[in-house]
């Protein structure tokens, strides 16, 4: 077979179009619905983190059963775009009664809308992210497929923050408006990026041998007998859990310790301004160090700055403003990192089995960033208000440094455990390249759309 050019950046932009309607979503579920639902349709913090906890975990139960489903799929079309194209329908049609409730929200409204925008969410994400890793089976080209998707995401993030920061401006702390505008470009995006990404590539050809029928004992196995995915995974907890504990309370950080309520969403688009730059600048460290140094290196980046969080005041916020930058440069490094070796780890797992299960592992990998968040937020929410912050009321300067401790020492802790688990990752370029040339005694032959 002869192999063929790795795909252009136009067409990996168009691959990744489909990051932009889930980012354009997943921002306002992790930071700014909580508080608009706490503070315009009065639910209590408990609640809301409560329930966003149930929806996550369910969320991250479907994971795994929709990576071996994706994995088991044989259709003329493939065995990811059916998945994406039906599940990217069932996202839409939630995202209408989450960002436009027509009924207003209640705990019961508010549960069944995220259990349906989840399911077509993990529909639409799990076999994309599969698909990705399919696309080459270089080890350096996955690192820059991720790049990509990495740098769309950003950019989608910074597009979803300059509404609520528009929204502040014309009428300030109104959270109907600014649910409406974060709404709207959900719903304005959704089907052009589908569209976009679902005809940006063509699938890989279809193995010889299909993956077997989802079992939960041959899931569980598949899973728990490869260390170096647990690993992964672990590590990927660690990250994303830093990343939602401070998301999460950055809001009330920002309005209530520092103060200036009119920066709550012009800080987090401060950061992601300099976020897009993030993806090809550790693209360029990952590439001369590898995946699992250039991540361990991203890590105790963030756990430095973290814990310089804990040196600001409320009269310090040139300081804020300096660390706000530094997180957008170390914005996403260790998932970046962690996403494109997942597909590594699943080579390893197919020569040693016989097996792919590259759909199986990529729902498992967003398991546990998934887990990981409705942990951030039904732990971090909760016990914020435990240690005495009122989001509705005044808070005593216990409470406001209590809020400060959370918000800054959480993550540096989970930043540095990440970092810990992927120490002496034994993975590295020259053993993928062993494993590649064993799997592919002749180069892989790709078709790309045109």
């Amino acid at each position: 077979m002869s192999a063929v050019p790795p795909p252009t950046a136009g067409q990996l932009v168009r691959f990744s179009a489909v990051a932009v309607p889930l980012a354009a979503a997943g921002l306002p579920l992790g930071v700014y619905l909580p508080a608009i639902y706490a503070r315009d349709y009065g639910l209590s913090l408990t609640v809301i983190g409560i329930i966003f906890l149930l929806g996550r975990l369910w969320d991250a139960l479907a994971d795994p059963l929709m990576g071996a489903l994706s994995d088991a799929t044989r259709t003329r079309y493939g065995r990811r775009k059916p998945w994406i194209a039906a599940g990217g329908a069932v996202f839409a049609i939630a995202a209408i009664f989450l960002f436009f409730p027509p009924f207003g929200v209640t705990p019961l409204s508010l549960g069944i809308v995220l259990f349906f925008l989840y399911l077509g969410w993990t529909a639409v994400q799990i076999p994309f992210q599969a698909w990705s890793g399919e696309v080459s089976g270089d080890y350096h080209e996955r690192t820059r497929i991720a790049t990509y998707q990495t740098v769309v995401t950003s950019s989608a993030l910074l597009l979803t923050l300059i509404l609520p920061t528009i929204a502040d401006q014309l009428r300030l702390g109104d959270g109907r408006l600014q649910l409406t505008l974060m709404g709207g470009l959900v719903l304005l995006t959704v089907a052009p990026a589908l569209l976009l990404t679902l005809t940006a590539l063509k699938e890989p050809p279809l193995p010889l041998i299909p993956a077997s029928r989802p079992n939960l004992k041959q899931v569980l196995r598949a899973i728990t007998g490869e260390p170096l995915l647990l690993r992964v995974l672990a590590s990927d907890f660690a990250v994303t859990l830093a990343q939602n504990i401070r998301a999460a309370l950055i809001v009330f950080f920002v309005t209530f310790y520092m103060g200036r309520p009119e920066w709550a969403g012009g800080l987090f688009l401060f950061q992601f301004v300099f976020g897009i730059f993030a993806g090809p600048i550790w693209l360029r460290i990952g590439r001369r160090y590898g995946k699992h140094r250039t991540a361990v290196a991203g890590e105790l980046v963030q756990v430095a700055i973290n814990l310089s969080l804990l040196l600001v005041t409320p009269d310090t916020f040139p300081l804020l403003l300096a660390l706000t930058l530094a997180q957008g440069l170390a914005q996403g490094s260790g998932n970046l990192m962690l996403r494109a070796i997942v597909a590594d780890v699943a080579d390893k797992h197919r020569l040693d089995s016989g097996e792919d299960r590259t759909g199986l592992y990529y729902s498992v990998f967003s398991l546990a960033g998934k887990t990981a968040t409705a942990v951030a937020v039904g732990i971090a929410l909760p016990l914020v208000s435990w240690l005495g912050f009122d989001p509705k009321g005044a808070n005593s300067p216990e409470a406001l440094n209590s809020l400060l401790l959370v918000f800054g020492l959480g993550p540096a802790i989970a930043h540095a455990l990440s970092a810990a688990l992927l120490a002496r990752f034994p993975l590295d370029e020259a053993a993928h390249a062993e494993i590649r040339r064993q799997l592919d005694p002749a180069p892989p032959d790709y078709a790309f759309a045109e």
